[in-house]
């Protein structure tokens, strides 16, 4: 992104003092946002596929997955958010001020990777679900969700905040239809309460399990953060800087937490309505888990169903474009225009659609792949937020430090076993 077009992102930008003016309500209402466009990355079309798969498969016993997930994902994007508050720059921006060069393009080049996973997630989601609503041939849909990518990146030309309510109403679309599936069907309540016991059952759930850490904790989320909270909101002191990191674990809480429900939900739906019933434990594609909707449960539910997978998708994808600038920009100081990136990222995934693998099959296989990538963010995070000549009196506090580098060890052990699973060594 041009120097030109990041200030005319942060066009709108108001000093707290001014924010505060407009009393409690209204404050901590312009206030939420940021969270906002980086909960997107957490209820995904990978998402949809891993959680469906999940749940058809084995009921609610990776509900707790999908529990841990979330918490770890909200101290990690209060971390990232936190970082670009403090210290006016976003992750890459700061790994290229601290480390090495051979590390910045390193870091750069296993993030690239990632955001063609991401891609061909997204893209591949918001196709099926234009399939799905209106019968679009997968490679058409695939360039029509090109199209709406563009016209969503196309508001961040005018401010942050007609992007960040795009997709905030993006996400509410998306919470809307499962909460409607929720209500319709009606997951059970002590399945549930059991699924939160932490337990695995085979190689396959371990699979999975690693798929839906994936399908959560995103490593571009982390990057993007940064730079979404950095300079957002100008202060005149620490004690007000302490005032927006107050309202922006706020916006965290909430922005994952509504993210974390979703997924919840999507999980406890499948488990109520496919693993038990006979002819659909099985249930492993997005197009037979909308067939299964429709069948058993009507036409409504099918038609939200889609449509939270088109939002999804959708939102997701423009998100991801803009969180991929971010990444070139700062880990090598290079910058091209978003509809060039957007253009150019869209090939991985139209090349999928046209040789036609199997698109859930496509879409877990990237959320595993992602799982990989979460460590090469995460470290950097930690090491930085410890760091008191980058944080100053925001540095993180030991038990923080403590609680995150298990969350990447935790990360990178699942990711060990599962190749070991995978190659037989286990």
């Amino acid at each position: 992104m041009s120097d030109e077009a990041y200030e005319a992102f942060r066009h709108g930008s108001t000093p707290l003092h001014a924010v505060v003016a407009r009393g409690r309500v209204r404050a901590t209402l312009s206030m939420l946002g940021p969270a906002f466009v980086a909960a997107v990355a957490y209820v995904d079309p990978g998402n949809f596929a891993t959680n469906i798969q999940g749940g058809a498969r084995f009921g609610y016993l990776l509900l707790w997955v999908v529990l841990a997930a979330n918490l770890m994902a909200m101290l990690i994007q209060y971390l990232s958010a936190k970082l670009g508050v403090v210290t006016d720059r976003n992750l890459p921006e700061l790994c290229r001020d601290h480390y090495p060069r051979p590390v910045a393009w390193g870091l750069w080049i296993q993030a690239e990777a990632m955001a063609m996973a991401t891609d061909i997630a997204e893209f591949i989601g918001a196709a099926l679900g234009l399939n799905l609503l209106f019968g679009v041939p997968l490679l058409p849909a695939g360039f029509m969700t090109g199209a709406i990518a563009f016209a969503l990146l196309e508001l961040q030309r005018h401010g942050f905040r007609r992007f960040e309510l795009a997709i905030a109403a993006l996400l509410g679309l998306i919470l809307l239809g499962f909460l409607y599936e929720t209500v319709k069907i009606g997951p059970s309540a002590s399945g549930a309460a059991h699924g939160l016991i932490p337990r695995l059952s085979g190689s396959t759930s371990v699979y999975l399990a690693v798929g839906i850490i994936g399908a959560t904790v995103m490593p571009h989320a982390i990057y993007l953060h940064s730079a979404l909270t950095k300079g957002r909101t100008p202060v005149r002191s620490e004690a007000e800087r302490s005032r927006v990191l107050r309202f922006a674990r706020a916006d965290v809480i909430v922005a994952l937490g509504l993210a974390g429900l979703v997924n919840m939900a999507m999980l406890a739906v499948a488990a109520k309505l496919f693993h038990d019933t006979p002819g659909y434990a099985h249930v492993d594609t997005i197009r037979a888990a909308h067939a299964g909707f429709s069948h058993l449960v009507g036409g409504t539910a099918a038609l939200a169903f889609a449509v939270a997978l088109l939002a999804s998708g959708a939102s997701s994808s423009s998100v991801g474009t803009y969180a991929g600038q971010i990444v070139m920009a700062g880990f090598v100081n290079l910058r091209i225009s978003l509809f060039a990136r957007r253009a150019l990222t869209m090939l991985p995934a139209l090349v999928v659609l046209a040789v036609g693998v199997s698109p859930t099959r496509a879409l877990v296989l990237s959320q595993v792949v992602l799982s990989f990538g979460i460590p090469f963010a995460l470290v950097p995070l930690v090491l930085l937020t410890r760091r008191r000549d980058v944080m100053g009196e925001h540095v993180n506090r030991l038990p923080t430090t403590v609680v995150a580098v298990a969350i990447a060890g935790l990360i990178g052990g699942l990711n060990v076993f599962l190749l070991a699973q995978t190659f037989g060594l286990a």
